[in-house]
């Protein structure tokens, strides 16, 4: 068999392991559920209020945009975090004394990273609509649209994150991405309509790809009539394509380059040096 057909095959086995560790865990389940409960009870509370005279609810308008942050931030952040945790203690440089080590391991992260994600967002979709209601996906094209939102906003997000983890040097660099992701998802029209934010704020938020992922599942899960309070009153679905299509191929054109680079600097001295710096953080 070829050997790169073993190693897709050893990734894809690997996702699944992954996925399946994260719920016989309680850390496992820490992490792909107590961020999205903490979000449905934001939207318990929103669900009675409405967006100015439009009488739009404003749990109904969030959840969509909710949905859009988590794909961007969680697939982000995660794929980043993997990277850069398995560079210190060891387990990418494992991976690369493997013939095709690193095909099997980047996409059993993504497959990992890009299940997580997904569940997160099927968990808040059925749970969050039951609580704010209003969602309304029009038939087979309101599912086509869902469907390739979510695809095209991984593969505008998860590219990113392995770029970072090649990049990030240790847990307190993760932490500290934190800090922009949020912001950016602040003035992103996630939980508010971004028509309501000053002028150059929404032509920043429009640069990233967390404004048009909410765009995207606001314009597949909520009424036609909601259009109203976006930006030109438009779902705007080819500038969508074309934006989260651009932050993808610069993802997928410039990962390969950076991870080859960093493979090739790790060796069993810098992961040495990463984990005495671990313990002098430590202590």
């Amino acid at each position: 068999m070829n050997p790169t057909t073993v190693a897709i095959r050893a990734g894809g086995t690997r996702a699944w392991i992954e996925l399946r560790q994260a719920f016989t865990s309680t850390q496992g389940l820490l992490n792909l559920f107590l961020f999205p409960i903490l979000i449905l009870i934001a939207l318990f509370f929103m669900r009675h209020g409405s967006f100015h005279e439009t009488g739009l609810k404003l749990g109904t308008l969030a959840l969509p945009g909710v949905l859009g942050s988590v794909l961007a931030f969680n697939g982000l952040y995660w794929m980043t975090e993997y990277l850069v945790l398995d560079r210190e203690d060891g387990t990418l440089l494992r991976a690369k004394a493997i013939p095709n080590g690193m095909v099997g391991y980047l996409i059993g992260k993504l497959g990992a990273s890009a299940g997580q994600v997904l569940i997160q967002v099927a968990f808040l979709l059925v749970v969050g609509g039951l609580i704010v209601g209003g969602l309304s996906v029009d038939g087979v094209g309101g599912w086509l649209t869902l469907a390739w939102v979510v695809t095209l906003g991984l593969l505008a997000v998860l590219p990113l994150g392995a770029i970072l983890g090649s990049i990030i040097e240790g847990a307190r660099g993760t932490f500290f991405l934190t800090m922009p992701l949020m912001a950016l998802i602040g003035i992103s029209g996630i939980y508010y309509p971004i028509t309501v934010l000053p002028g150059w704020v929404q032509a920043l938020a429009q640069v990233f790809p967390m404004y048009w992922l909410g765009l995207g599942m606001r314009s597949a899960l909520l009424p036609a009539d909601t259009v109203v309070v976006e930006i030109g009153q438009s779902w705007r679905h080819l500038e969508t394509v074309a934006v989260l299509g651009v932050w993808a191929l610069i993802g997928l054109l410039v990962a390969p380059m950076v991870l080859r680079r960093m493979a090739r600097g790790e060796s069993g001295s810098t992961v040495a040096s990463r984990r005495e710096k671990a313990l002098q953080r430590a202590y």
